[in-house]
C-alpha cells in the first residue's frame, strides 16, 4: 500500500484499513481516494474451503461466501455502501443463504466525523467491522467471534464515529439500533439467532453500542460494549409471557476488549468478551428454552511472516505462520431454571499457514483441533443406536483460497 494512502487512512481512524491490508476499491470510496466525486464503485471479497475430518475419515468442499459490494459517492460528503451474500454457493431445500450485509448512507459531517445510517455493522471486536477472509489467519473465522460475538452483526440505526482532536490515535463511535428478539436467544447458540439482520426487526426495543479506539506506536486497543431490549412486543403480550417490554426491556448486555500488535513481520491479537442475560430464567419460562444467564470467549494469536526479509522486493506477498488458541464457553452460568451443558465449553487450537502471493490473495492451510466438555445426557441423546454418537475431541485439515478486491 503507497505510504502516503496508509498514513492518510490512519488519520481518518478507518479501523478496517490497518497498514498491513491489502486496500480495496470500498477502502478507497470509504477514505475519499476515489478518483471522481461521482462514482460507482465495484468490489468483492469471498472465500473456500475443502476441510478433512481426520477422525471419521470424511471431507467436504464448499464455497463458503461470495460477496458483492457496490458503493456510489453522491458527492464529497455523501456516499453509498452495500454489500450482497451468498453463502454456500446456492439457495435450496438442503441450505445457503442470500442476504445483506449492509446497504448504508454515510454522511462525512467534517474531516473527523461521520455518520452512517442504514443497515449498518457496528464496531464490536475485530472480525466483526473488518471480516475480508484476506485479513484473518485460518480458514474459519475467530469461533470466539462467531459463537459469542455474533459477527457479521448488522441492524437497521445509525452510528454516529469520530476522532479526538486532542488525543491523536483516539476514535469512538456511538450507535442506535433496533433490539435483539428473545425467542431467538438459546444456549446452543447465544444471541446469534436473535439477530434481525435488517428483516422486519421490532422497533419498540432498541440497542445501543459505543466503542473506544486507540492507536499508540505498533498497538490498536479497542474497548466496546452494547446494551439493548429483546422485547418488541405489546405490553400485554409481553406481560402474558412474564417479559418486560419497552426499549431496553428484558435486556441483553455485551462487552468486550481486543488488541494488535505489528512489528518486524510480527502480528499478536487477542480479544476477551462476555454476554450477560440477566433474565434467562423468564426466557426459559417463556420460550420453554435453555437459555445461559451468561457466556464467555477469549482468543490469543501469533503469527510471523517468514518472508519479512524478503519484503523489500515484494512488498505484498507474504508467508505467515500462525497459531492461535480460543476458549469460550455458551453456557457458562445459567438460572435455577436451566441445565448446564459442558458440550458448549469448548477449547480450539488452530495452527497454519497464510500465502499472500499477491495483494487481494490468499492461499490458506492449517489444522483445527476441537474439545468439548461432556454432554449433558439429559439433553444429548442419539434416537437411533446407528446413529453416530458425539465426539468430544475432533481434529480437522483444511485448505482453502480467499480474495478481495
Amino acid at each position: 500500500m503507497n505510504r502516503s494512502i496508509a498514513l492518510l487512512l490512519f488519520l481518518l481512524g478507518f479501523s478496517h484499513c490497518t497498514l498491513a491490508q491489502f486496500m480495496t476499491r470500498e477502502d478507497s470510496l470509504n477514505a475519499g481516494l476515489s478518483p471522481n466525486s461521482r462514482s460507482v464503485i465495484l468490489s468483492a471479497y469471498g472465500e473456500a474451503k475443502y476441510a478433512y475430518h481426520a477422525d471419521n475419515g470424511t471431507a467436504q468442499a464448499n464455497l463458503t461466501r461470495n460477496i458483492l459490494f457496490v458503493g456510489y459517492r453522491f458527492n464529497p460528503k455523501i456516499s453509498f455502501f452495500s454489500e450482497l451474500e451468498l453463502e454456500d454457493a446456492k439457495v435450496d431445500g438442503s441450505g445457503g443463504e442470500i442476504s445483506l450485509e449492509q446497504a448504508v448512507l454515510k454522511f462525512d459531517l467534517n474531516r473527523n466525523h461521520y455518520l452512517l445510517a442504514g443497515l449498518f455493522i457496528p464496531r464490536i471486536g475485530i472480525i466483526n467491522e473488518n471480516h475480508l477472509p484476506t485479513t484473518f489467519n485460518g480458514n474459519d473465522r475467530h469461533e470466539v467471534e462467531t459463537r459469542i460475538l455474533p459477527s457479521t452483526w448488522r441492524e437497521i440505526g445509525v452510528g454516529y464515529y469520530g476522532m479526538s482532536d486532542r488525543i491523536p490515535g483516539l476514535n469512538w463511535s456511538l450507535g442506535i439500533m433496533n433490539g435483539l428478539d428473545a425467542s431467538g436467544i438459546s444456549g446452543s447458540n447465544g444471541i446469534r439467532d436473535a439477530r434481525f439482520e435488517g428483516r422486519r426487526a421490532t422497533g419498540s426495543n432498541l440497542g445501543t453500542t459505543a466503542s473506544l479506539l486507540y492507536y499508540y506506536r505498533n498497538f490498536r486497543f479497542q474497548l466496546s460494549g452494547y446494551y439493548g431490549g429483546t422485547v418488541g412486543l405489546p405490553a400485554r403480550s409481553a406481560d402474558s409471557l412474564g417479559l418486560d417490554s419497552g426499549p431496553f426491556g428484558t435486556p441483553v448486555a455485551l462487552g468486550e476488549f481486543n488488541l494488535q500488535y505489528r512489528r518486524s513481520g510480527w502480528t499478536i491479537k487477542a480479544l476477551a468478551s462476555t454476554v450477560s442475560v440477566p433474565d434467562a430464567d423468564r426466557l426459559n419460562t417463556a420460550f420453554a428454552k435453555n437459555v445461559a444467564s451468561s457466556m464467555y470467549g477469549y482468543f490469543v494469536e501469533a503469527g510471523y511472516n517468514l518472508l519479512e526479509r524478503s519484503k523489500k522486493q515484494n512488498k505484498q506477498r507474504q508467508l505467515i505462520v500462525f497459531s492461535r488458541y480460543e476458549g469460550l464457553d455458551q453456557m457458562a452460568s445459567v438460572p435455577d431454571n436451566g441445565i448446564r451443558d459442558e458440550l458448549y465449553h469448548l477449547q480450539f487450537l488452530i495452527m497454519g499457514l497464510t500465502y499472500q502471493p499477491t495483494g487481494g490473495v490468499a492461499i490458506k492451510f492449517d489444522w483445527k483441533h476441537v474439545t468439548s466438555g461432556e454432554p449433558e445426557p439429559t439433553l444429548n441423546f442419539n434416537p437411533s443406536p446407528t446413529a453416530p454418537g458425539i465426539e468430544r475431541v475432533n481434529d480437522f485439515l483444511q485448505l482453502g483460497l480467499a480474495y478481495s478486491f
